[in-house]
């Protein structure tokens, strides 16, 4: 019997994934490793422990399930995206910690960049707003802050990846260096409608081009690994958003998903050609197959799973993240407490990197359930406001919202999103739909798979959340959001 291994290497853990033909889970393991903050606003992790994470629960998974190397068809990645890893070609030594895509250090040079007006070419080149999250500015941090990476970056002694990059690097043993268009398209250095990485973009961040991935499809075999035990190939590279559309099926025009993680990330397929948001959306390449590139427009949340983190880990109302449905469901409502949750800033639609968590509405009767419904719903209301601006951007009501990722296991949150939504929420049988949509992009390019139409089949809902809430109801919960969302702002000078 054969497999597809995927390895999903996300923002606090890795994991792997060993799905069997018909789309199902068979056997799982994760690692959790360690979040460096070494100032407020800094975020860094250490890609050695990165890639000893990801080997060791590849082969925790395969240990478990007694499964060997040769019962692997293909081994599929999806990753965090935007985080930025710099190592030695020769040695394949990373030259500093990854800066992490939540990392807000470079914010002061997007504020120069975007005085300078350089933000209309970045957003007509890359599809991108310039910001902080994305990769071309860290990558610039670290060439400008490690003593002589710079010099050595343009002798070519340098790589630059993303953490798909540094995976498939690690696993071929420095044999491969390169990347596929949905993790190409968020360093802010790509050309999404070229296809390839734009000149101009590389010199307005002094990046020599050499350093830099080439950018394949995201299904085809770009290498193999013989560190499990046998040889097996590499046939699939997306993103973590991308991976979790692909999972989802969201393969027409229209189709929206939304996956709720440390963050939130929206996307929905828009066909063939770039689509340009008018609502502070981003253009992204959803991949690319057989050479015909698809994309989507996309919203990003940088906090959602991460606010409930914080209640465990920060304020300590918690012992585990799952008890916070408990906590919350104790209360019938916030109690008017509302918590705008930008610990790192705001994303999509609001793109304020200067804007700060906030708690407001509390009175002597409030409490720590209080708190956590307000926290649960503080990730509702973010979804809908990249919902809405996405229907703006499309002209079309979203006909449903399909999820996944952790928290959309969490009944209270999913069925308060459907009441502030006005549409069905739509939970898949699976819930791990970015490890299913690597699965299914390598073993396309192997054959394990036929084509889309035949894993589209293997799509199943789980449930299906329905609004039960009046409209009068909604606009008071939306005014008081929007009132507490402008007191966060711009907080930061």
């Amino acid at each position: 019997m054969k497999f597809i291994l995927a390895l999903d290497q996300g923002t606090t853990s890795s994991r792997a994934i060993l799905f069997d033909h018909a789309g199902i889970a068979v056997a799982s393991a994760q690692q959790e490793f360690k979040q460096h903050f070494p100032k407020p606003g800094w975020v860094e992790h250490d890609p050695e422990e990165i890639w000893g994470s990801q080997l060791a629960t590849a082969k925790a998974v395969l240990r478990d399930a007694r499964v060997d190397a040769g019962q692997i068809a293909a081994i599929g990645i999806t990753n965090q995206r935007e985080t930025t890893v710099v190592w030695d070609r020769r040695t394949g030594d990373a030259i500093s910690n990854a800066i992490v895509w939540q990392d807000r250090r470079t914010a002061d040079v997007c504020e120069k960049l975007r005085r300078e007006k350089a933000d209309r070419m970045i957003r007509r080149k890359s599809g991108l707003i310039l910001d902080a999250y994305f990769s071309a500015t860290k990558l610039q941090w670290i060439l400008q802050h490690v003593k002589g990476a710079k010099q050595r970056a343009r002798k070519g002694e340098l790589a630059f990846g993303t953490v798909d990059s540094w995976l498939l690097w690690k696993l071929t043993e420095g044999r491969v260096h390169a990347t596929d268009p949905s993790n190409a398209c968020r360093t802010m250095l790509f050309n999404i409608h070229k296809g390839d990485w734009d000149e101009k973009l590389l010199r307005l961040f002094d990046v020599p081009r050499k350093m830099l991935p080439e950018v394949r499809s995201s299904s085809e075999v770009f290498g193999h690994t013989t560190l499990l035990g046998g040889d097996i190939p590499i046939a699939g590279i997306a993103g973590d958003q991308s991976a979790a559309l692909f999972g989802q099926m969201c393969h027409r025009p229209g189709m929206v998903k939304n996956t709720y993680g440390t963050g939130c990330f929206m996307l929905m397929h828009t066909g063939d050609k770039p689509m340009v948001s008018r609502n502070n959306l981003l253009t992204s390449v959803a991949w690319k197959i057989d050479g015909k590139t698809e994309y989507a427009l996309e919203g990003s949340i940088f906090i959602a799973g991460a606010v409930v983190q914080w209640l465990r880990d920060g304020l300590g109302i918690i012992r585990k993240s799952a008890d916070i449905e408990t906590l919350a469901a104790e209360v019938p409502d916030s109690g008017g407490v509302v918590v705008v949750p930008a610990f790192a800033g705001l994303g999509a639609p609001h793109w304020d990197a200067w804007a700060r968590g906030l708690i407001i509405g509390l009175t002597r009767g409030t409490t720590s359930a209080h708190i956590a419904r307000a926290a649960l719903e503080s990730i509702a209301f973010q979804v809908t406001d990249v919902l809405n601006a996405m229907q703006a951007d499309a002209g079309l009501k979203v006909r449903e919202l399909r999820v996944d990722g952790g928290a959309a296991a969490n009944n209270l949150l999913m069925q308060f999103q459907a009441d502030l939504l006005g549409v069905p929420v739509v939970r898949p049988q699976v819930l791990e739909t970015t490890a299913l949509g690597a699965a299914y992009l390598a073993g396309l390019a192997v054959g394990f798979w036929k084509n889309k139409r035949e894993i589209d089949s293997q799509w199943k809902a789980d449930a299906t959340f329905t609004s039960g809430m009046k409209n009068a109801e909604r606009a008071t919960k939306m005014r008081r959001w929007e009132r507490a969302l402008e007191r966060s702002k711009a907080w930061e000078e």
